[in-house]
C-alpha cells in the first residue's frame, strides 16, 4: 500500500471518528424505527401439518390411477387445486369464522384469494410426504385450519378415487355393452351362414374328399361284388342243371338196364361199372370247370367212396347193394339241388339289395362333388365375412378384462383400500409467530442505521469544500506546500468541545438504554418473540 492510498484510508477513519455521534444516533434512529415497525405489523402464525401418500398393497389392475412414485406430484397437484377451491375453502372461512374484517370491506372472492396465498402446500424431495401450512393472526385457529385442510386432502383423495374408479367402471361397461352387442350381430350372421353352408366350408373340404373316395371305393367295391355274385349264381345254376342232366342220365341208365339193353341185362350194375362212370363224368366236370367246383369236388368225394367200396367188395367176393345206392345219390342230389336253390334266392335278394345301393351313390357322390367344387366360393365369402371379426373379437377380450380391473378398483376404493394420504404429523398449536421476524427485522434495522449514517456523513463531507489535507492543497494549487500549522484551541473552545462530547455520549447512552430496555421489557411481556 502506497503512501497515497494510506493517506485516503486514513481520511476516511478521521471522517467517521470526526462524525461518531451522527453515525451512532443514526444507528439508534433505525433501530428504534426497526422496533416500532415490528410492533406495528401484525403477528401471524403458521401450523404445518405432514402428510404421508400411502400406495396400495393390493394392485389387481395396470388401470390403478397412481402408477409409480411420479404420481405422487400428479395426486397432489390436483387435490390442491381441489382443496383450495372456492366452495371448499368457503366452508372452511365460514366454519372456522376467518378474516372477518375482510369479510365486511371486500366480496367473498377476494377473501378466498387471501387465504389461498396464506396456504403452503410443499411435497418433499425425497419419499412420498408433502406438508401443509397455514398462517394467520391466531394461533388456535391456524392449527385448527391446517388439521381441516390435511383432512379435506384425505376426504377429497377418497372421494376423487372412488368417483374416478366409478366413472371408469361405468364407462368400460358401457363400451363391453357396445362391443358385445356389435360382436353378438356379427357372430349371429357367421353363425347363420356356417349353419347354411355348414358342409361346403373350408375346414370340412378334407372330410369330403375323404367321404368321396370312401363312396368311390364303395361304388367300385359294390360292382366287384355284384361282377362276382352273379358269376357265383351262375354257377350253382349250371350245377344245378349239371345235377339234373346227371340225374336224367342215371334214370336213363337205369330204365335200360331194367330192360334188358344195357350190358348184362337182368345183372344188377357193379360198384366198378358205376365208378367208371363216375370217372368219366369227373374227366367230363374237369373239361368246364376247375377243381375247386363244388360239383367236381362231390363227384371226387363220390368217386373216393366208390373206390373204397370196391377194394372192399372184391376182397370180401361181396356182390354191391346197387339199388340201395342208387336211391342214397338221388336223395343226396334232391338234397344239394334245393340247397342250391336256396343259394340262389339268397343272391338274388342280396343281388337286389347292392343294386339298389349302387344307384343311389351316384346322388351320394354327386352332393360330395358339389360341396368340394364349391368350397372356393365358401372360403372367399367366409374371410370377407369375418375380416374385421378377429378385431372385433380382440377389442371385446380387452373390454372384459379391462371392465374387470375396473370392476376391482372400484371396490378396492369402495373399501380403502387403494392409495391414499395418511396424517403423518398433525399440526400443532405454533409457540411463536411465522412472521414478523425480530431478528431479521433488527439486523436489518442495525445495517440500515449504519447505512444512514455513513451516508450522512460521506455527504456532508462531499459539500464540505473545505481543506483538511496539505495534499489536497497540493494537488488544487499545483504548488508544494512548505510547512502546515496545526489548528490551536484555546480554552473555551476546549471546554465547549467537551461539554458537547459529555453531552452527545450522555444523550446517546440514555438513547441507547432507553432502547434496550424497551426491548428487554417487551420481550419479557410477550411482545418480542425472538
Amino acid at each position: 500500500m502506497d503512501s497515497k492510498q494510506r493517506q485516503q484510508l486514513k481520511k476516511y477513519v478521521d471522517l467517521v471518528l470526526g462524525r461518531w455521534q451522527l453515525i451512532v444516533g443514526c444507528l439508534l434512529l433505525g433501530v428504534g424505527t426497526g422496533l416500532v415497525f415490528y410492533l406495528t405489523i401484525p403477528k401471524s402464525f403458521q401450523s404445518t401439518s405432514v402428510l404421508s401418500y400411502e400406495q396400495q398393497q393390493i394392485n389387481p389392475t395396470k388401470m390403478d390411477p397412481e402408477q409409480g412414485r411420479n404420481r405422487l406430484q400428479e395426486a397432489v397437484a390436483t387435490l390442491q387445486e381441489m382443496v383450495t377451491s372456492r366452495n371448499s375453502l368457503e366452508k372452511v372461512i365460514t366454519q372456522f369464522d376467518l378474516y372477518p374484517e375482510q369479510r365486511k370491506k371486500l366480496p367473498i372472492e377476494d377473501v378466498i384469494e387471501i387465504m389461498r396465498r396464506n396456504i403452503s402446500i410443499v411435497p418433499a424431495t425425497k419419499g412420498d410426504v408433502f406438508s401443509v401450512s397455514f398462517q394467520g393472526p391466531s394461533p388456535d385457529k391456524v392449527m385448527k385450519v391446517t388439521n381441516a385442510l390435511a383432512a379435506l386432502f384425505i376426504e377429497e383423495n377418497l372421494k376423487y378415487r372412488e368417483e374416478r374408479a366409478t366413472e371408469t367402471s361405468k364407462y368400460t361397461q358401457d363400451e363391453l355393452d357396445m362391443a358385445k352387442k356389435v360382436l353378438d350381430a356379427k357372430e349371429q350372421v357367421m353363425r347363420d351362414y356356417k349353419l347354411k353352408y355348414y358342409n361346403e366350408m373350408p375346414e370340412q373340404r378334407a372330410g369330403n374328399l375323404e367321404r368321396l373316395n370312401s363312396l368311390n371305393e364303395q361304388s367300385q367295391k359294390l360292382q366287384e361284388s355284384i361282377h362276382n355274385l352273379e358269376r357265383t349264381k351262375i354257377m350253382a345254376q349250371e350245377q344245378i342243371n349239371m345235377m339234373q342232366r346227371l340225374a336224367a342220365t342215371r334214370s336213363s341208365l337205369e330204365q335200360a338196364m331194367s330192360a334188358g339193353t344195357g350190358p348184362a341185362a337182368g345183372a344188377p350194375v357193379s360198384d366198378a361199372d358205376r365208378l367208371e362212370q363216375l370217372r368219366r363224368y369227373y374227366d367230363t366236370l374237369l373239361i368246364k370247370y376247375t377243381d375247386k367246383h363244388p360239383e367236381v369236388r362231390r363227384t371226387k368225394q363220390l368217386i373216393e367212396q366208390l373206390q373204397a367200396r370196391v377194394d372192399t367188395g372184391q376182397e370180401s367176393g361181396r356182390p354191391p347193394a346197387g339199388a340201395g345206392g342208387a336211391g342214397s345219390a338221388q336223395l343226396a342230389d334232391s338234397m344239394e339241388m334245393g340247397r342250391l336253390q336256396i343259394q340262389i334266392g339268397e343272391y338274388d335278394a342280396s343281388l337286389r339289395q347292392m343294386r339298389t345301393q349302387l344307384a343311389a351313390l351316384p346322388a351320394e357322390i354327386g352332393k360330395y362333388q358339389a360341396w368340394i367344387e364349391a368350397t372356393p366360393v365358401r372360403e372367399a365369402e367366409w374371410s370377407a365375412l369375418t375380416r374385421d371379426y378377429n378385431e372385433l373379437r380382440r377389442h371385446y377380450d380387452e373390454l372384459v378384462a379391462r371392465n374387470l380391473q375396473a370392476q376391482s378398483s372400484e371396490t378396492l376404493e369402495r373399501k380403502q383400500k387403494g392409495s391414499k394420504f395418511k396424517i403423518v404429523d398433525p399440526a400443532r398449536l405454533p409457540d411463536k409467530p411465522f412472521k414478523p421476524n425480530f431478528l431479521k427485522i433488527f439486523l436489518a434495522a442495525v445495517a440500515l442505521g449504519l447505512g444512514l449514517g455513513l451516508g450522512v456523513t460521506l455527504a456532508l463531507d462531499f459539500v464540505d469544500t473545505s481543506f483538511k489535507d496539505p495534499l489536497e492543497l497540493e494537488e488544487y494549487l499545483g504548488v508544494p506546500v512548505a510547512c502546515a500549522v496545526a489548528y490551536i484551541e484555546n480554552s473555551d473552545e476546549i471546554g465547549r468541545k467537551r461539554k458537547r462530547f459529555l453531552f452527545s455520549v450522555v444523550l446517546l447512552s440514555f438513547a441507547a438504554l432507553a432502547l434496550v430496555t424497551a426491548i428487554l421489557v417487551l420481550w419479557l411481556k410477550g411482545r418480542i418473540i425472538i
